[in-house]
């Protein structure tokens, strides 16, 4: 199993709320959807960036929807109580018991 540990940080400079968190990930995501479909034609434009320029926009967006995503998640832990290491864990065996994960 090949695994890649992406580390985000707690931002410091926010209060963010569940709400405010789950907003902010559905515009980020949408923000995501613009550019693929952007990449891929959908909106109708002619594409006239290279190939390069289109992925590196793309993984931006990405980042932004995992950086709120893990925004989200401390919100969880610390608004809420979640342990996240339990929750891990759990999240693992599920993609086990799936098989959408082999270790």
């Amino acid at each position: 199993m090949e695994a890649k540990t992406l580390s985000l940080p707690r931002l410091n400079q926010l209060t963010p709320t569940l709400e405010s968190t789950a907003l902010k990930l559905m515009e980020e995501a949408g923000e995501l959807a613009q550019v693929i479909g952007k990449f891929r034609g959908l909106s109708g434009e002619k594409v006239d960036q290279d190939d390069r320029a289109v992925v590196k926009a793309i993984t931006r967006e990405l980042l932004d929807v995992a950086q709120t995503a893990v925004t989200m998640m401390f919100v969880m832990e610390e608004q809420f109580g979640v342990d996240l290491d339990q929750a891990l864990q759990e999240h693992w065996a599920k993609l086990e018991r799936k098989g959408y994960l082999v270790r």
